[in-house]
């Protein structure tokens, strides 16, 4: 079981509205290349991940423009994704279901986090290769954390020494997370991570530790931040 091939899928599909650019955040430009480049980058250059599947929108018009300077010999699927990221990871797994095994892995990572190193990919395949669910990458809650009433005042402050930020990639076998979002979206659930989908269907992945940098861009001042972050990186 530990010999299983590793398939990434990115949605892609999403606008962006907090952002409140013209552009879907994963092509806006950052450091001199789209944000979703340097997301598929890491992945297609990385020798443990055998092929990406990026689900895109249905009226997307951005992604030739990205296709065409990336550089890989691996698998590069392209499928139109749906209303929500669930339905979108769906049509992912769709097309993955057509040629790759059901127990290998599969690994939805956000369009939108341009910062994951391959230090953390590293560790979120080695420390999940034998494991019976799968798991995310996370990072441990350090902030204090309020709960708000209806009237946007503090109702309680809630104990953050179990609490961790979600973060992707989220890794699974292809089979398990197939049928656990599909039994998720059959009860009406909307779930906005694979990991929730799985939890939903009475599984509990593991949580893996990964880097704080690993950032989401959902608003304008996270470009200023994750360019900083790579520039850091590449200095470094």
């Amino acid at each position: 079981m530990n010999n299983r091939h590793h398939w990434a899928i990115v949605p892609a599909a999403g606008v962006g509205k907090r952002m409140g650019s013209a552009l879907p955040k994963q092509y806006l430009s950052l450091a001199g290349r789209s944000v979703i480049a340097y997301t598929l980058d890491t992945l297609l250059h990385h020798p443990r991940i055998d092929g990406v599947v990026v689900v895109i929108g249905a009226e997307d018009e951005q992604w030739s423009e990205v296709a065409a300077e990336l550089t890989t010999d691996k698998p590069l699927r392209v499928v139109i994704g749906g209303a929500e990221r669930c339905h979108s990871v769906i049509n992912g797994l769709e097309v993955l279901r057509e040629w790759v095994a059901p127990d290998d892995w599969v690994l939805v990572h956000d369009a939108a986090r341009p910062c994951l190193t391959v230090a953390d990919l590293d560790r979120l395949l080695n420390e999940l290769v034998a494991d019976p669910v799968g798991g995310l990458l996370a990072v441990p809650v350090r902030d204090t954390l309020k709960q708000a009433d209806f009237a946007g005042r503090v109702a309680a402050t809630v104990d953050r020494s179990q609490l961790w930020h979600a973060l992707t990639p989220q890794m699974f076998r292809l089979g398990l997370l197939y049928d656990a979002i599909t039994a998720a979206l059959a009860r009406g659930l909307l779930v906005t991570d694979e990991a929730a989908a799985m939890e939903a269907a009475g599984f509990a992945p593991r949580l893996v530790e990964g880097r704080a940098d690993n950032l989401k861009i959902t608003r304008p001042e996270d470009l200023a931040l994750a360019e900083f972050y790579l520039k850091h990186r590449t200095a470094g």
